[in-house]
């Protein structure tokens, strides 16, 4: 199945992404594993998986992870993270693993580029009785630093239109689907060590700033780069993951 063509293009900046994607903490891992009643050693689907930033942290959190990606660039960061026999070239819409074979799925920052009603018939063939989903969605919180402002502006003034942003909530498409029951949400809230250096990295792996003519790419991380490096950064900033969840009724 070809991918949406935004998201075809985080194979341009898969090691971008790799520097400047903040790392999941702990406390969400545990917080996912215990709303969805996964035990130790339960095996987890980690679905879109990318470099592995969640891959990463369920597998230190002791749980059985098993990773798929469509995209060879990013599974070569994935597998240096997780292990090669944990990762599997697939999508979302033909999970390439048995019926009844994981406790829970999880999907980090990808589920709006899936075909929904088709990946969610997936996930619910490879789920165990009872399993369940979580749709995890990272916001950095830039508040504090100077240049927060001015480079959020420049970041929405060229987004075109996007799937996460314009596309429906992903509790309609689980309401909408047969088998699952309400879904619900959490949140974990940390700090993390600011690197104002890895801002014009963050930025360079948004898919539509990688989706943009060379020439125009390179003046805008030019200045992404000028407005970071000449304000002011705090020592640390703020990381929402907010956890959706839904479980199999």
């Amino acid at each position: 199945m070809a991918l949406h063509p935004l998201a075809q293009r985080f194979a341009d900046v898969a090691d971008a992404y790799e520097r400047a994607r903040p790392e999941h903490p702990p406390a969400v891992a545990g917080a996912l594993a215990a709303e969805l009643s996964v035990p130790a050693g339960g095996r987890v689907l980690d679905l879109g998986a990318g470099t592995g930033k969640l891959s990463g942290a369920l597998l230190a959190a002791g749980l059985d992870v098993v990773a798929v990606e469509p995209l060879p660039q990013l599974r070569e960061h994935l597998a240096a993270r997780i292990g090669a026999g944990r990762v599997i070239d697939g999508v979302a819409e033909a999970i390439p693993l048995p019926d009844e074979s994981v406790r829970a799925v999880t999907v980090a920052d990808a589920f709006h580029w899936f075909d929904q009603p088709r990946a969610l018939a997936e996930i619910a063939r490879v789920l165990r009785p009872g399993g369940g989903l979580a749709v995890l969605t990272t916001v950095p919180d830039w508040e504090g630093a100077s240049w927060a402002q001015e480079l959020g502006t420049l970041i929405m003034e060229l987004r075109p239109e996007h799937p996460h942003f314009d596309g429906p909530p992903w509790k309609d498409a689980v309401r909408s689907a047969a088998g699952w029951g309400e879904p619900r949400e959490v949140r974990v809230s940390t700090r993390v060590p600011a690197r104002p250096e890895l801002v014009a990295d963050h930025v360079a792996s948004m898919s539509w700033v990688a989706a943009l003519p060379q020439d125009r790419r390179a003046q805008t991380l030019a200045s992404v780069r000028e407005i970071v490096m000449t304000g002011e950064t705090p020592p640390e900033l703020g990381l929402h993951v907010v956890i959706g969840l839904a479980s199999l009724a």
